[in-house]
């Protein structure tokens, strides 16, 4: 999917501060910026980085046209002309570095790190933002409903209750990272090649002067795709029964019914009462499948009641992450240019979560070499060269100095991928059916008792040394200047 400018997806602060810099002559200095979240999603153990697509998209294509320049010239700070002609002429020069899609992440690691001058990282902030926390968000909310579902066949239904074309668009895509199986929005499947299901709404039958009637015009207009939806008037007395002589109509000429679909009702008693109904009419081979508000912990619960589900349509509670709307995704300066040298820099807060970490880092999932499992993720500096890295390495909890552990035995493997290299695009992106089986190796890494859906294993995610002692001298440096 191809994606044109959006130079002015931006907050009006960034253009001001690209002007301010500007202005002041530092446009040009260098700066790193990293994104990361500091709370994992809907209580989960792990969230399913996404969005880098989309990031590419825009990055690549970042350009300030005429029209822009045009609403620029008007805004109310009376952006100078010369200003206004750099941006004309502006191009992403920077360095990119971000996660694959479909990792599992983490809290306070970083995702995407950005490198450039302070004018080109400032920019991209609100947009990459924007794609990072969405997908995200929407990829591991479908994680968590997969996790619960396994096995079953789960379909996307999201998109009439989507906040707009884009969310429904990229949001189907996230979710079939993620292990979903199909959407029902066509577009998605035009642009990502995701394969598309429907059925019918209630109106086809309401259409037709019976309910036999619908289902048999509607079964000889698409013989090989035929589910019905049973539950327009009465699913166990009129829906269930009729589909059964459709079923049977589609037997006489060779054919064979896909699937049944419930969307009201007690889901867990109505199916079961359909499979039952189905097998005794000989129409084992016919599929269940279900809808209406559902989300993980509505399927865990009709799984718990014996629940005979083949088939989960998702929607409302999928695409638009109705528990937890927002990700909560920041945007942090760590290092900066003073002078001809780099020094890293450290945002401090009343809340000790918020205390981010200073200077440019580079992420490691520690893997154990004995069983092929995750051990936990290692921030350290570039200069620290942790790949290939032999002995023991010792991990120090950001904050708790007394939480410390020891590791040996294990390979490091680096996590953020160079994707734009002095603004020249060196990553090739993979196929959305790569992604997703490099999502499903991924999950592979990692014990159960990270990936379930209550009460997870918190996953470890450690500093080097280097770096915690950079941290904690900048924090008490900032505390003795600001003894009373």
């Amino acid at each position: 999917m191809q994606t044109t400018s959006l130079a002015l997806h931006t907050d009006k602060y960034q253009i001001n501060m690209m002007y301010a810099h500007w202005i002041n002559g530092s446009h040009k200095r260098k700066a790193v910026f990293e994104a990361y979240f500091r709370k994992l999603p809907f209580g989960n153990g792990y969230a399913v980085f996404a969005g880098l697509e989309r990031i590419v998209n825009y990055i690549r294509d970042l350009r300030f046209t005429e029209e822009d320049m045009a609403y620029l010239a008007k805004q109310e700070e009376n952006y100078k002309p010369e200003f206004l002609e750099l941006l004309k002429n502006f191009r992403f020069e920077g360095t990119l570095l971000s996660m694959k899609e479909g990792s599992l992440v983490f809290p306070n690691e970083p995702l995407i790190r950005v490198e450039g001058t302070i004018m080109e990282t400032q920019l991209v902030e609100t947009a990459l933002l924007n794609f990072m926390n969405f997908q995200t968000l929407i990829a591991t909310k479908a994680s968590r409903i997969k996790q619960v579902a396994p096995n079953d066949v789960l379909l996307e239904f999201g998109t009439r209750r989507a906040q707009e074309a884009d969310a429904a668009i990229w949001g189907a895509r996230a979710t079939y990272i993620a292990g979903f199986d199909a959407t029902s929005n066509m577009l998605a499947g035009e642009y990502f090649g995701i394969p598309t299901k429907g059925t019918h709404a209630h109106s086809w039958v309401q259409s037709f002067d019976s309910e036999l009637e619908a289902f048999e015009l509607y079964s000889k207009a698409l013989p090989e795709q035929v589910t019905l939806l049973v539950d327009t008037f009465d699913t166990l007395k009129s829906g269930i029964p009729n589909a059964i002589k459709t079923a049977k109509w589609l037997e006489s000429q060779g054919r064979k019914m896909s699937a049944i679909r419930l969307d009201s009702g007690d889901l867990a008693y109505l199916s079961i009462q359909a499979r039952k109904m189905l097998d005794e009419a000989g129409l084992t081979y016919v599929k269940i499948v279900a809808s209406n508000d559902l989300d993980e912990n509505t399927i865990f619960n009709l799984k718990a009641q014996g629940a005979r589900i083949d088939i989960w349509g998702v929607g409302t509670q999928l695409i638009t992450a109705a528990d937890q709307p927002a990700l909560g995704g920041v945007y942090k300066l760590v290092e900066r240019q003073k002078g001809d040298h780099m020094e890293p820099t450290i945002k401090i807060s009343g809340n000790p979560e918020k205390i981010s970490t200073p200077g440019k880092k580079d992420v490691y999932r520690l893997i154990s070499r004995k069983d092929q499992k995750a051990i936990a993720d290692y921030i350290s500096y570039p200069h620290e060269h942790v790949e290939g890295m032999e002995g023991k390495l010792r991990l120090l909890h950001p904050v708790h100095a007394t939480l410390q552990k020891t590791v040996r035995n294990f390979d490091a493997v680096r996590m953020l991928e160079p994707v734009f290299v002095d603004g020249k695009l060196v990553y090739e992106l993979p196929t959305l059916n790569e992604i997703r089986a490099y999502h499903k190796q991924q999950l592979a890494l990692f014990w159960p008792e990270y990936l379930r859906k209550m009460n997870p294993e918190i996953y470890r995610v450690s500093l080097s040394q280097a770096v915690w002692e950079q941290r904690q001298k900048m924090i008490e440096v900032y505390l003795e200047q600001n003894e009373e």
